[in-house]
């Protein structure tokens, strides 16, 4: 055995077994899998202080099979009365699909699930077929004050599934993931909530053969979890996409809603725009299973064209210049590129020892330019959309990258990033196996306070524990972007952790970030809301929680701050 294999970790490269904890807490596809390259745990090592010896997979890998011993607090009424509504086989109450449809994939959530423990689960999993369902199941949730919440894709990083208190979970992508419409002529789709990423834009890819439209088309969407969230979650957590700078947010995306609420249901209108008084439509956005369930939606779509897209890359002598010519790309006026991305100086060397640039020749030209490590600052982006747009975008970003001290590193970079992009993530596990610990955080900062969020959010962490810190921005606006906070540290206990976190998210808040950016809220930041918005926006927040929702069943316990 070679000296280098002697230093790589054990990896496992299996797929879970079924009905343990950890096919529950895996990232994605049982099978998918992408272990960290030499060069990025050499990074890890070096700012850890970890020899080789220390790269050793730990007792808690979740291996074990689901079990736990929390009780149903259904009685055989209202199980007979649930089975009634959608038939005794859209019905759960083992152990797995209970902790499975109660857990997401945040850092608290894995910890717990690692060592083979749950705490807030449901008490029985439902799998609704269609809208009448799922207003008969809410109804009777209703009038019983029994808990109700809403399970998409799994892949919440904000505590948002958490099982307070039991109750009835509904699993939508399993029968509710069925289009409704599509609409070329006002270029929109009409869904079930359900739906998940990759089928959704699969369908609009294959427009033609599907709906026999006209041209292909794509929803625009793209967040880091596209592979494993539906649509329907993309709106009620307000996410962003890997392409939001040219088409948008989940919010800006998204026309009309349906939802079902202890209450009553409502479908808002699908107008562009209308000057109707506050919208109703807009107000459901980001509720998170508060008010009611999103059970169909009107989505905005666009001409796919690929074949124009246009990538680049660049690098800066520092993050002041590439934060310079985001700022000047973002105010330009000549359209915006799908995807830009700006990393700082610690994301920007792990980044060249990841990719595997560190050391050479294209690195020494790099450094005779000027571009040293420790300083430098990378720049990745794609534009897209009509054939001359889309160069006339790249080339105007040249221009701005260029006056800003900028050197063009050809696609190169751009395109590892693309290729790697929903793989990421699958590290995680990787890495919590031989206990490094890897989470994020991000804000929406404006231009003129961004260095100053930056800076007093890494002092914060690296003041507080030995790690590595990457920052980048990745969603651009013109009046500002995200920093999006990356933090790897030796693994903590779950209450360490906590601790930990919840501090960075109050520096965020202090240094005048916001609160979220593109991940929702959840239990994990509600306690926080009220700080953050004011008392005067939290009780209009909690009037409407109020009317839809007078006996507090859906998604109780701290979502959003709207209860204990």
């Amino acid at each position: 055995m070679s000296k280098q294999a002697e230093k790589t970790p054990e990896w496992i490269s299996t797929p879970p077994k079924p009905g343990t904890y950890r096919s529950i807490l895996k990232w994605g596809a049982p099978d998918g899998f992408k272990h960290p390259s030499a060069g990025f745990l050499k990074v890890i090592q070096q700012t850890l202080g970890l020899s080789d010896a220390d790269l050793k997979r730990g007792p808690d890998t979740g291996d074990q099979p689901v079990k736990h011993d929390i009780p149903c607090r259904l009685s055989s009424d209202d199980m007979a009365a649930l089975a009634a509504i959608v038939g005794e086989q859209n019905i759960a109450t083992d152990d797995y699909s209970r902790v499975l449809h109660s857990s997401g994939k945040a850092m608290e959530d894995l910890i717990q699930l690692r060592t083979g423990r749950a705490e807030h689960v449901a008490d029985c999993v439902v799998h609704p077929r269609d809208k009448k369902d799922v207003a008969a199941i809410v109804a009777y949730c209703h009038q019983k004050k029994v808990p109700a919440r809403v399970y998409g894709g799994g892949s919440s990083v904000t505590l948002g599934l958490d099982g307070v208190g039991g109750g009835v979970t509904l699993v939508m992508g399993t029968h509710m993931n069925r289009v409704i419409e599509f609409n070329e002529a006002n270029q929109t789709i009409t869904v079930e909530a359900g739906i998940m990423g990759p089928a959704y834009e699969e369908l609009l890819n294959n427009a033609p053969d599907r709906f026999g439209a006209s041209h292909r088309y794509t929803g625009g969407h793209f967040p880091q979890s596209f592979e494993y969230s539906s649509v329907g979650g993309w709106v009620v957590t307000l996410g962003s996409g890997q392409l939001s700078s040219y088409y948008g947010d989940a919010y800006d995306l998204v026309v009309s809603q349906e939802y079902v609420t202890p209450v009553g249901s409502f479908k808002t209108l699908d107008y562009p725009g209308t000057a109707t008084g506050p919208k109703v439509n807009d107000i459901m956005k980001g509720s998170e299973g508060c008010f009611g369930v999103l059970v169909g939606l009107t989505m905005k779509v666009f001409r796919y064209m690929p074949e124009n897209t246009r990538r680049f890359s660049y690098m800066f002598p520092d993050w002041e210049s590439a934060v310079k010519a985001a700022r000047n790309i973002s105010q330009g006026e000549f359209g915006m590129p799908s995807v830009l991305r700006i990393s700082d100086v610690e994301e920007t060397d792990v980044a060249m020892n990841m990719y595997g640039i560190a050391g050479t020749p294209a690195d020494t030209f790099l450094r005779l330019r000027g571009m040293k490590p420790g300083r430098r600052c990378l720049m990745l982006g794609q534009a897209d959309g009509e054939k001359g747009f889309a160069a006339n975008v790249k080339k105007k970003v040249g221009r701005v990258c260029r006056a800003c001290g900028g050197i063009y590193l050809t696609t190169y970079p751009a395109s590892k990033w693309f290729a790697s992009r929903f793989k990421d993530p699958y590290m995680r596990e990787d890495l919590n196996d031989i206990g490094i610990l890897i989470d994020t955080l991000e804000t929406s900062v404006t231009w003129d306070n961004l260095h100053h969020v930056h800076q007093g959010v890494r002092k914060y962490i690296k003041d507080r524990v030995r790690a590595v810190c990457m920052t980048h921005s990745s969603h651009f606006y013109a009046q500002g972007t995200n920093l999006y906070f990356i933090f790897i540290m030796p693994m903590a206990g779950a209450e360490e952790f906590r601790t930990f976190q919840r501090g960075i998210i109050d520096a965020i808040v202090e240094h005048g970030g916001s609160l979220s950016h593109h991940h929702g809220v959840g239990r994990m930041m509600g306690p926080k809301m009220e700080r953050h918005l004011g008392a005067e926006q939290m009780e209009v927040l909690r009037a409407l929680k109020r009317h839809f929702d007078p006996h507090n069943i859906m998604n109780p316990g701290g979502t959003l701050g709207l209860d204990g």
